[in-house]
């Protein structure tokens, strides 16, 4: 049987309107807008607070609607859909495109291929593209990753080039790109104070407007309820894990939608879940899952080497990694007050 969990963050203290309306915000001393709308195969909700609010998030909506349409693997009039069925042919690219898949390569390059933006063909496979999930074999499964590979993609300029048979899915960088195309936005029309939830993907515009942080919660990766809750501002924070999107197979065995690309089977390695905090949605987006895939070891040595991130790891035997910048800002929930929080070491 098929399940399906969404939303790793919760965001505390905000709501959602079915409608982009003005509202007022509980203090009383600012105005502010929603919007609820689906995009990217997901559901977004942003608050802004502030005059000119409303007209900023119409925009913001519409912007992320026409990135969608040149960012979808399954829209047949999309960039990426022409690209993926070219028959190794060049496509051109918007600039726009063209951002967002020189930076997914770039980090497949920095993360070793952790990230892997060509990855599509065996996620099909698995039936995560398609809600038909299945367990391919072996043989299957190696015959799909010769089609794999960021290498097998070039960009000169806005010319995208991909190898016969290989397919790329920027769904690991594309809603954290949209969150800082929509912040940007914001920002450029005066906005200071705003939080986006981008399917789960949290983006945050200055502080509240009582001039306080955000106030995030983390969803448990064991079940229901929150892990913690996480203070921030002007920041992105981001999820990933396998308990969000999983099936159970004929074996009795759960299989999750982060795939290792170096087996082509679903990431198994003990970590439960990675949080990344940082100054830009996509590139939390991309550590999140290319974290996740390195597994709990090699996730810490990454960290080391760049330290332009935070990050928060839970194992499934119920432990906690947590770098030094954020351990005063996350204060576990009661349910998990006695768990096993571990400082990342900053490796000198």
């Amino acid at each position: 049987m098929k399940k399906r969990k969404r939303l790793a963050l919760a965001v505390l203290g905000a709501w959602c309107l079915t409608a982009c309306t003005a509202v007022t915000d509980p203090s009383g001393s600012d105005k502010a807008a929603d919007t609820e709308f689906f995009a990217m195969d997901t559901y977004m909700t942003f608050t802004a607070y502030g005059e000119g609010a409303e007209q900023a998030l119409l925009e913001a909506e519409k912007e992320i609607h026409m990135l969608e349409e040149k960012l979808s693997v399954t829209d047949e009039d999309s960039e990426i859909y022409r690209a993926n069925h070219g028959g190794g042919s060049s496509v051109t690219l918007s600039d726009d495109t063209t951002r967002v898949v020189q930076f997914a390569l770039t980090m497949a390059e920095e993360t070793d291929g952790a990230l892997e933006p060509t990855i599509y063909p065996v996620l099909t496979a698995w039936g995560f593209t398609t809600d038909g999930n299945r367990i391919p074999d072996g043989e299957e499964l190696d015959s799909l990753l010769e089609r794999v590979g960021y290498e097998k993609a070039e960009l000169d300029g806005n010319e995208l080039y991909l190898q016969q048979g290989t397919e790329l899915d920027l769904g690991a960088v594309g809603k954290g790109y949209a969150g800082d195309v929509a912040a940007e936005l914001l920002e450029n029309k005066g906005i200071t104070s705003a939080i986006l939830d981008i399917g789960g993907n949290i983006q945050t515009v200055g502080l509240r407007p009582d001039d306080t942080k955000w106030r995030i919660g983390i969803r448990s990766p064991y079940g229901e309820g929150q892990l913690g809750i996480l203070s921030v501002a002007d920041c992105a924070v981001v999820t990933s894990g396998n308990y969000e999107r999983y099936f159970t197979g004929e074996d009795g065995k759960q299989y999750g939608h982060i795939i290792d690309p170096k087996t082509g089977y679903p990431v198994d390695n003990g970590l439960a879940s990675v949080t990344i905090i940082t100054d830009e949605g996509k590139r939390g987006d991309a550590l999140s899952t290319a974290m996740f895939v390195k597994g709990l070891d090699q996730a810490q040595e990454y960290w080391q080497a760049h330290q332009d991130f935070d990050m928060i790891m839970t194992t499934e035997d119920g432990e906690m990694w947590i770098t030094e910048n954020v351990s005063d800002q996350f204060v576990l929930s009661g349910d998990f007050a006695n768990m096993d929080v571990h400082l990342i070491p900053d490796g000198s």
